[in-house]
């Protein structure tokens, strides 16, 4: 990507106008005990207005940013910061000031416009990672998961002025996703400066971290939340191969998880069988006339999905409707109905 010129001159300036010098303390409210802290209020602001200055912002933008920091209460919200230098860089950038306006409203189209530019080396980072947080923040609310994850995965709390935000957002996606690992991560490292944190956040993030520990592969629970996940990205016209990918994982977990109830249920009937009678009455060789031979039980054979008998067939399907959210039960009957037309076919 060629670096905008604009940018190049903005960013040198910055740097040069509101950034410490080496060795100089960026946070004087820094505390070792805990991974973040919140940035001061008074370098946010100095920082947004230096910019103004640096793009050679005219008397009008000035005015505009001064409106926009003044009524700004002792100990404001992250999320009024984050705004509010959002705002701040909408004033010098045609880009900005239409992706502010856009986190502004709903979605209203399935395409989004490229925000490529904010990948822009030569943007200032400052405002362009708290732009890209701004944007992944309207993205999760638009249950865009995929592409608030593209926006914020490699930030780092010490790179935006809402650190509690990114962290809780980053949590919310990688839950959404099923990412486990990192979403028990970034979920540790928010609860760690959870001082620091709203409260709703906070409350959040450990229910979050309680349902991803217990959280395991081709369990019910995990099909399900794959099978919502499917249905979120059909809504939002996402059916590609990804989804079709997505699809074809859960056909194949729903299938371990049939074979393995199959081989309860087979285990149950061996078990029954195998049990001993009534004794004797007396110890004496037992008669009888029969040639010694039984009738063969199906109890299912080792190869398809398909082969238990229909009442134990029955009793899987009511074993896996009782653990999954009713609105599942389409999808399984789905299943059923896909893999008995593929034994026809054979």
């Amino acid at each position: 990507m060629k670096p905008n010129v604009k940018y190049v001159l903005i960013a040198a300036l910055f740097a040069v106008v509101v950034f410490p010098a080496a060795g100089q303390s960026v946070d004087p409210l820094a505390d070792k005990s805990v991974p973040w802290k919140p940035r001061p209020i008074p370098e946010v602001k100095s920082k947004a207005l230096a910019c103004l200055e640096a793009a050679g912002a005219n008397a009008a933008a000035r005015t505009k940013a001064e409106q926009i920091w003044r009524d700004l209460s002792d100990s404001p919200s992250e999320d009024d910061l984050l705004v509010r230098l959002a705002a701040t860089y909408a004033l010098i950038d045609p880009n900005a000031a239409k992706l502010v306006k856009q986190c502004s409203q709903p979605r209203s189209r399935f395409v989004l416009p490229s925000q490529d530019w904010l990948r822009d080396p030569a943007a200032p980072r400052l405002l362009a990672d708290n732009l890209r947080l701004l944007y992944a923040r309207w993205l999760v609310e638009e249950s865009l998961f995929d592409e608030a994850m593209e926006q914020i995965s490699d930030l780092k709390p010490d790179e935006v002025v809402a650190p509690a935000a990114l962290l809780f957002y980053q949590s919310v996606v990688y839950h959404s996703l099923l990412n486990k690992e990192s979403g028990l991560k970034s979920i540790g490292t928010l609860l760690e400066g959870e001082r620091s944190s709203p409260r709703r956040y906070v409350v959040l993030a450990r229910l979050m971290r309680e349902d991803l520990k217990d959280l395991k592969d081709d369990t019910l629970d995990h099909i399900a939340r794959r099978m919502e996940d499917v249905r979120r990205r059909l809504d939002l016209g996402r059916g590609g191969k990804k989804v079709r990918k997505q699809q074809d994982g859960i056909i194949e977990s729903l299938d371990k998880l049939i074979k393995k109830i199959e081989e309860q249920q087979q285990q149950m009937m061996q078990a029954n069988m195998l049990q001993p009678g009534s004794p004797m009455p007396d110890s004496k060789i037992a008669g009888g006339r029969g040639p010694g031979e039984v009738d063969k039980k199906n109890i299912g054979s080792d190869s398809g999905w398909g082969n238990l008998p229909p009442k134990e067939r029955e009793t899987a399907m009511q074993q896996i409707g009782r653990d999954f959210p009713s609105h599942y039960q389409h999808a399984i009957e789905q299943y059923f109905r896909r893999l008995a037309a593929e034994e026809s076919e054979e």
